[in-house]
């Protein structure tokens, strides 16, 4: 390695851990001045070297939604969680079933998810997603009423690890909303929970199992796979 390939990937290193929060390719490129400016091929190159120095330790350089990121890996987080004192948020199996008929069938409406969920959504679950940055207005369907049309965000992918939606697992391969939470791995510190948000689990709530019957949430992932297939 060169010492200019060197110094570049020391540069990248040091936004990473200082930033704070994901940075994309022209974030990172943003840094340097036009008569210093590399090829985004060279800050490629760097991200990837930069993530190979990384393969066998505590840390990892991840792609998100929002760009790449320095993070714990996954697996040392039974042990970094202890360095917050507040327990991790427990959401309640309504707030995630809203959430999952969202990711999986967006853009949809709160009378859509209703329909399928069979129950009506609380104004405070729709607030807590929009509040957390999971979830965003995409527009309105042209129905009378225009009721608004509900997508994911950036933020959503970043806080589940996740590139895209294509790495969202199948509905296919999920049955109850126990299987998003390990899939998703939800229980991740850092937010501080709302003890009087309805969307919140109370102590003793049981969490994430689904009110769906298997049937119906199976007939949505057909659904959802047709739709997919013709566009």
């Amino acid at each position: 390695m060169s010492s200019t390939e060197h110094r570049l990937k020391s540069i990248i290193e040091a936004a990473l851990l200082a930033a704070g929060k994901p940075l994309s390719l022209d974030d990172l490129l943003a840094l340097f001045d036009v008569t210093d400016l590399p090829e985004r091929q060279a800050v490629r190159a760097a991200l990837k070297e930069l993530g190979d120095d990384y393969q066998d330790r505590g840390i990892e350089v991840l792609e998100v939604g929002s760009g790449f990121r320095i993070q714990v890996r996954s697996k040392f987080a039974p042990w970094i969680s202890r360095l917050w004192s507040e327990r991790p948020p427990r959401y309640s199996r309504a707030l995630m079933e809203t959430l999952a008929l969202i990711a999986y069938r967006q853009p949809i409406t709160r009378g859509e998810i209703e329909e399928v969920r069979g129950v009506s959504v609380s104004t405070n679950i729709i607030k807590t997603l929009q509040e957390r940055e999971w979830v965003r207005v995409v527009g309105h369907r042209d129905v009378p009423g225009k009721p608004s049309l509900y997508a994911t965000t950036k933020g959503f992918l970043d806080y589940f690890n996740l590139k895209s939606l294509s790495d969202l697992p199948t509905l296919a391969e999920i049955r109850d909303l126990d299987s998003i939470n390990r899939e998703l791995d939800l229980e991740l510190p850092g937010i501080v929970s709302n003890v009087n948000d309805e969307s919140v689990a109370e102590e003793n709530e049981p969490v994430l199992h689904s009110d769906l019957e298997s049937e119906e949430f199976d007939e949505a992932a057909e659904q959802t796979e047709t739709e997919t297939e013709t566009q």
